[in-house]
This record gives structure tokens, C-alpha cells and sequence, in this order.
């Protein structure tokens, strides 16, 4: 069953940060470019969103969804995890030595996995060395952090698999050689599975994705170890970082929503004009907020007449007046959301574990303007493991023994384990 979801996020009034799960679609058939536009299209019209309210579509990093996303028109940035597996894949686990000591490794973990003899043998030696009784990670080639996974796994319990190997057959062996190569991988990759855990959290977004690039290029630059296998290792990761995030910091969402995030500012752009772009967008920003909200009439005020003034015969005064107003109404808006950003930009940034959403709720007074770019560039999350989460969820409620539910019957009930808690309040709140 093939299913394509759909989901919400946003700040309400509050600053707080919502989610919701609208959909999860059945979704037969070939997934072309044009069909998936007709789907997120069909969604969006079913929820009454317009496209002009919708600030920017998080898709995966397929052809097909990039095409969708041009033809229906709207803003859309691909999955920061998915790019970083692309990465990985590129810059480490496509070289043929790590191939072949993962090839090992998958074998070696798969033998206990299918025989409970092995895995009890296994387990017995463990309590003998005084060791803590953990099973084997199988990886998902797909996943480059599960590889990550199963090779800690393997490296912690070297000594038992090599008393066991001693006695009992093993379908393969490792090499001391590739035992090394093990070690320096997982030593490599460290600092990913790092970053993945925090643009995967569910408070994450968009104004994660550059500190935690830039982050990560400088840990990779860094020749704190003499081993030139681990600096080769990590120069190919730091090239295909480079080229896979390179425009990382002129993508407006990232940018933008970074320097409104009281946590980061400015402080993590590596090139200057990323940086001045950045400003220089972000005030374009504030300004338009400016001048919509100056533009709204005013209920409250009863309109006043004029002073008639003496026309003008001259077309040409009456052109450069009207030109005037308008630079001078201009030049108020853009002085004044100058001010705010410079304003908010020269102030000590706020520690790292503290929420943003906090920061604006108190502030939202003193940065109107800014307060409002902020709402709209910090809802947006930078990847979509909710989606997988939710496909994951599916599997638990289509499976064997309810195998001929309807896509309609699966889409009602992963709606409501989603969202049974904002329909049914807990007793407390109802009293």
C-alpha cells in the first residue's frame, strides 16, 4: 500500500508551535510528477488552504516530487536528512573497502539474527567476560545512521565474538584490517548521527539547518588525529558536504528563518555576502509586513476631510509629487524595519537549549514586524521523518491479521491516533 501524507505545521497566536495530520492518502498507481501535483492539489483544496497561504511544501529529494512541486507552484525545499543519507553514500560508504567490510558485518549479524542457538551461545559468553548482554544491529542499507548502528553494535562486542568465533563457525570473519576500518568509520560518522538526532527532533526547524552545516564542515576540517586513513575519510565526507549543501545558505527559508531564531542571528554564516543577503532579505521581510499593516484601515478612527489644496496645472509637478509621497512612505517602511533588524541582530544571542518561541512571545512587543517573519520561518521543519513515522504507524494498523481494511477505513483510523488528542481532552481540562 502506497500512501502520500499530508501534513500541517504552524505558530499560533500564543507562539506556540502546531502539528497536524490531515492525510494519508492511498496512493495507487505510477507516483508521475503531474499525478502527484493533482494529489497535493485535491489535498489542499479538500482543507480549503489556498496556495498564497502556504509558506513552503518539505518534500523528499525525488525527481518527481521537485517537478510536482514547480507545476503546482509553490515553495518547496527538500529533506535535510535524506540529503545528508546522499552525502554520506557519496563521501564514505560507496568506497569499496568500507562496502566490503559492512558486507562482512551484515553477514556476521545476520547469523545470529536467524539462529537462536548462536544469539544464547552468544549471550553465555557475554555473562562469562562480565559483559553487558546486548543483541546484534542489522542494518538498512538504505539508512546510512542504522550501518552506523550496526557497526557500534559489532565494535562493542568484539572480545565475545572473538571467543566465539574460537569455538563455534561464523559464516564470515573480519580481518584486523577491517576491524580498524570499522573503528575509524564509526569514528567518522559520529558527528552525523549527531546532527541527524537534532534536525530530527520534533521541536526542530528550518533555522537548525545552517548552524548545524556549518557545525559539521568545521568538525570535518579539523586534524585533531594523525591517522590519514580517518583524514581521508573525512576530507571525502567534507567535499560531498560541501557540494550536497552548497547553496545551503542562500535558500531564503534557511537563511531567513536562522537569523530570526534569537539563538543563531548572524553568527553562523561562513561568507560574508550569504550573510548581507540574508540581512537584506530579512528586512525586505519586515517592511512588507510594515506596509500591509499601514495599509489596513483603521475602524476605530472615523475618516477626516482633507484641506483642499490648490490644483495644480503642471502634470509634471503633480508626477513628482505623487513620486515624493510614495519615496517618502517607502523610505519611512524601510528605515523603520532597518531599525528593527539592526536592532534585534546587535543583541547577545540566547543560549542553544532554550526555545525561540519563548523568546518571541516576550519580545513580540518590542519586534512587531519581526516577530511575525519569525512566525512564519520557524513553523517550518527541515525533515520529514514525521512522514516516515507515520508510514510506520500505518504498518501497525494494516497488517496481517487486518489485512482487508479499505485505504479509506486505514486513512480514518491513522487520523485519529494522530490527532485523538486535540479531539478528546483529558478529563482534567473538561471538568
Amino acid at each position: 500500500m502506497s500512501l502520500l501524507s499530508f501534513t500541517a505545521q504552524w505558530i499560533d497566536s500564543q507562539f506556540n508551535l502546531q502539528h497536524a495530520t490531515l492525510q494519508a492518502q492511498n496512493f495507487r498507481g505510477s507516483h508521475t510528477a503531474d499525478r502527484v501535483r493533482e494529489a497535493i492539489e485535491g489535498m489542499l483544496n479538500s482543507w480549503g488552504i489556498d496556495k498564497p497561504r502556504v509558506h513552503v511544501i518539505l518534500r523528499d529529494n525525488a525527481r518527481n516530487m521537485v517537478k510536482a512541486m514547480d507545476d503546482l507552484e509553490v515553495k518547496s525545499v527538500g529533506c535535510v536528512s535524506h540529503t545528508l543519507q546522499l552525502a554520506v553514500h557519496e563521501g564514505l560508504l560507496s568506497q569499496r573497502s568500507v562496502i566490503d567490510a559492512l558486507a562482512t558485518a551484515r553477514k556476521i549479524v545476520g547469523h545470529f539474527k536467524h539462529s537462536p542457538l548462536a544469539y544464547s551461545r552468544l549471550e553465555d559468553i557475554q555473562k562469562d567476560l562480565k559483559m553487558d548482554v546486548k543483541r546484534l544491529q542489522q542494518d538498512v542499507q538504505v539508512r546510512w545512521n542504522s550501518s552506523l548502528y550496526m557497526l557500534q553494535s559489532i565494535l562493542e562486542q568484539k572480545r565475545a565474538l572473538s571467543v566465539y568465533a574460537a569455538d563455534y563457525s561464523l559464516p564470515a570473519t573480519l580481518t584486523a584490517n577491517q576491524w580498524t576500518l570499522m573503528e575509524k568509520t564509526a569514528e567518522v560518522l559520529a558527528p552525523f548521527e549527531e546532527l541527524k538526532r537534532d534536525v530530527s527532533n520534533p521541536t526542530a526547524s528550518a533555522a537548525d539547518v545552517i548552524p548545524a552545516i556549518t557545525a559539521l564542515k568545521r568538525v570535518l576540517s579539523r586534524e585533531k588525529t594523525t591517522d590519514q586513513g580517518v583524514r581521508t575519510m573525512k576530507s571525502t565526507l567534507l567535499e560531498a558536504v560541501e557540494t550536497r549543501f552548497a547553496e545551503v545558505e542562500e535558500e531564503p527559508l534557511y537563511s531567513i528563518a536562522t537569523l530570526v531564531d534569537p539563538r543563531y542571528k548572524d553568527r553562523f554564516f561562513t561568507k560574508s555576502d550569504n550573510m548581507r543577503l540574508a540581512t537584506d532579505n530579512l528586512i525586505l521581510e519586515v517592511a512588507k509586513i510594515e506596509r500591509a499593516a499601514s495599509e489596513e484601515p483603521e475602524a476605530a478612527e472615523p475618516m477626516r476631510k482633507t484641506p483642499r489644496q490648490e490644483a495644480s496645472s503642471s502634470l509634471g509637478s503633480v508626477l513628482d509629487e505623487i513620486l515624493e509621497e510614495n519615496q517618502l512612505e517607502a523610505r519611512s517602511v524601510s528605515t523603520s524595519a532597518d531599525v528593527q533588524v539592526q536592532t534585534y541582530l546587535s543583541e547577545k544571542t540566547r543560549p542553544r537549549k532554550s526555545n525561540p518561541l519563548h523568546y518571541w512571545k516576550d519580545n513580540s512587543s518590542r519586534f512587531p514586524s519581526l516577530a511575525a517573519v519569525a512566525t512564519r520561518f520557524l513553523c517550518a521543519p527541515c525533515t520529514s521523518v514525521d512522514s516516515e513515522r507515520l508510514f510506520s504507524a500505518v504498518s501497525n494498523v494494516l497488517d496481517e491479521k487486518r489485512n482487508r481494511l479499505s485505504p479509506d477505513r486505514v486513512e480514518i483510523l491513522i487520523f485519529l491516533k494522530k490527532k485523538l488528542h486535540l479531539i478528546v481532552k483529558p478529563e482534567s481540562e473538561s471538568e
